[in-house]
């Protein structure tokens, strides 16, 4: 047996490469979409129940903190869609190689802020 083993592991020493951080971010951002189901359900029982409902509704909306909540629920969205469609591809062994799998990480960090930039400032 070899004695030269650590015997702490220091998580936080690791660096993690570019395609383990957009895995972790891709959980991240499903739970992230599963914790928020209360808030869109809410907000859509507020949006169909009374037109009085529906204005309160709009005005929190328009508040900059909500609107900042509601971009970074649109960034865990979009994240998690581009990281789904790799990792479908993934699951059709396309893009398995090292340097595709580094290029489509990158690709879907692009992607996913892009589109949540761009969507971002056309809502707000």
């Amino acid at each position: 047996m070899n004695k030269n083993r650590p015997v702490h592991l220091d998580l936080r020493l690791i660096k993690l490469p570019l395609p383990g951080f957009v895995s972790i971010l891709h959980r991240v951002s499903g739970l992230l979409l599963f914790l928020a189901l209360p808030l869109f359900l809410r907000m859509l029982q507020y949006s169909l129940f009374s037109i009085e409902t529906y204005t309160q509704l709009v005005a929190v909306l328009r508040h900059p903190l909500s609107k900042l909540i509601l971009i970074s629920l649109l960034w865990a969205f979009l994240h998690h869609l581009c990281a789904g469609i790799r990792y479908l591809a993934i699951d059709m062994h396309i893009g398995v190689g090292l340097a595709q799998a580094r290029a489509s990480s990158k690709w879907v960090l692009f992607v996913s802020l892009g589109l949540t930039l761009l969507i971002g400032a056309w809502l707000w």
